[in-house]
């Protein structure tokens, strides 16, 4: 007895350790989800009340009916037994019974249907809105756009508090705060007793936008918009999270709505213009390295770090920035990666940055960790490439001479890595409309196989560009024949098909003229 009771102590201790660390990191949140909570989430819009009543109001009805069948039921069982000598009745069609249990039935269901329609219909009004917003979908994250009503244009990402994403990885969650995993750096701000229509869409996967509280719950699908609203009546603090399951991510991705009184929105309004405008970047502005950086490092928390750590070192299925080749090579590569997305949408496009946050965290991550490549890249080059323009070489750590940068040299000859520096990437050009590769085209891609040839560990990656004129179907087709016409001839040159990813093509169809060379390029990278 003795021996048992001694192997259960350190048991006993263990499970009490975990039970008050548990205890501590589940708290109830206000505005958000409760311990032991069994009932739907407090009300604070009408809708959420009607739909409080319809769920009590469905239960009663359901449980009248679970006594009502099983009591006779039971009753039938217990003085229709056998051992009291009871004997079967032996009738058929009986029309009473069946117009009884046809009628009861749809007057229960009509019962049911007439509030329940009055709710639905109401939930569906988005009209006459005080205030519409957009809510963008993000693996893992949620952008809003004010689109109309007071605070209109302003524009923000709302992410999953850094520190609070740092406790879950660390698994040590003794420390936990009340709002853990609900606190976000942008909260989605409203004004109370106003009606705010939330329009919905997602950049790329299916999300879905949900806030007990307010009784809503509307899907965010890639390419279509849906929409739902809420009138909050009283000011504070409520969360959500999203409600669809949207990767490895989705449960750090929650949603913050503060409620403001009227007077106190309109200051927030005031206050959040003030900083636009104050943000607001000369893309024409030429920065010198430390002063991108120091912007770069602020980005990077905010939208890159949850998923390739802090220190760039990456996680599972996520590539490290640290020590890669695309980060390492010439600015281009990766100017493509956060603007195009990669992975078919594991790397989101980031192209809903600003060009002055894309150029500094850009620049933050090729000379941060053990990246010291010296690169530079400025805010004049991503608007140029929004527009197909891509800068040619590996970059460098001086402010460029003019703030825009100029376009692709006429010259036939491409990119070769002694030309950039390292191994790619590897350029090769077409004449408008052909997807043949001429002499100098063929050469280049020879290159490129000699090189992979001597470097096994090394993935192709062709990036497709189309030319600038012409329509965009057109051009997309064609770039997809490029690419191909590319990889056959790296296939003959002896690289295996596995190593070669054929990466989406940019459709460009207006805004340039016939001569740059970079509207009819394909890239070769490799990809570490």
């Amino acid at each position: 007895m003795k021996n048992i009771s001694t192997k259960l102590v350190p048991w006993s201790l263990a499970l009490a350790a975990w039970g008050s660390s548990m205890a501590y990191a589940a708290q109830d949140l206000p505005g958000g989800p409760a311990v032991n909570q069994l009932n739907l989430h407090p009300p604070v819009t009408r809708i959420a009340v009607e739909q409080h009543g319809l769920h009590w109001m469905m239960l009663i009805i359901c449980t009248l009916i679970f006594i009502g069948v099983f009591g006779v039921m039971f009753y039938s069982i217990w003085m229709h037994r056998k051992s009291k000598g009871a004997q079967a009745a032996n009738f058929h069609e009986s029309v009473k019974v069946e117009v009884a249990w046809t009628i009861i039935p749809f007057i229960i269901v009509v019962l049911i249907a007439l509030p329940a329609t009055k709710v639905l219909v109401a939930q569906k009004d988005t009209t006459n809105a005080d205030l519409t917003i957009k809510a963008t979908g993000y693996q893992w994250k949620w952008g809003y756009d004010y689109l109309t009503g007071e605070g209109a244009g302003l524009s923000y990402i709302s992410t999953l508090d850094t520190a609070q994403r740092q406790m879950s990885n660390s698994g040590d969650v003794s420390q936990a705060p009340v709002d853990y995993l609900f606190k976000v750096d942008n909260p989605l701000v409203v004004p109370v007793d106003k009606k705010v229509r939330v329009i919905t869409t997602a950049n790329d996967v299916i999300h879905s936008f949900m806030v007990p509280a307010f009784g809503i719950k509307q899907d965010a699908i890639p390419g279509f918009v849906r929409d739902t609203w809420f009138k909050a009546e009283k000011t504070g603090d409520y969360y959500g999270q999203c409600a669809e399951l949207c990767g490895k991510e989705h449960a750090y991705m929650p949603i913050h709505v503060k409620v403001l009184s009227t007077q106190d929105y309109s200051a927030w309004v005031e206050a959040e213009q003030k900083k636009v405008a104050a943000k607001a970047d000369d893309p024409n502005k030429v920065w010198v390295l430390a002063d991108l950086m120091a912007r770069g490092e602020k980005v990077y928390a905010a939208n890159c770090a949850a998923c390739h750590q802090a220190n760039g070192k990456g996680a599972g299925p996520i590539k490290p920035l640290d020590g890669s080749a695309v980060v390492q090579g010439a600015p281009a590569e990766m100017m493509h990666a956060v603007l195009e997305g990669r992975a078919n949408g594991a790397m989101p496009s980031w192209k809903q940055l600003s060009d002055t946050d894309l150029a500094a965290v850009v620049t933050f991550a090729k000379n941060h960790w053990s990246n010291h490549t010296g690169q530079l890249v400025q805010p004049a080059q991503f608007v140029a490439a929004r527009g197909g323009k891509f800068p040619e070489g590996g970059g460098s750590a001086a402010p460029a001479a003019t703030s825009v940068p100029e376009a692709a040299p006429a010259a036939p000859e491409a990119s070769t890595p002694a030309a950039t520096g390292d191994a790619g990437p590897f350029q090769v050009f077409f004449d408008s409309g052909k997807s043949a590769l001429d002499d100098a085209a063929q050469v280049e891609v020879k290159k490129a196989a000699e090189y992979w040839n001597a470097h096994k560990d090394g993935k192709i990656a062709l990036s497709g560009f189309v030319d600038a004129t012409g329509s965009a179907d057109k051009n997309a087709e064609l770039a997809k024949e490029r690419a191909k016409a590319v990889a056959k001839l790296l296939t003959d040159s002896g690289i295996a098909s596995e190593r070669i990813e054929l990466r989406k093509p940019q459709t460009l169809t207006a805004g340039s003229d016939g001569a740059d060379k970079q509207a009819r390029r394909v890239d070769i990278v490799a990809a570490q």
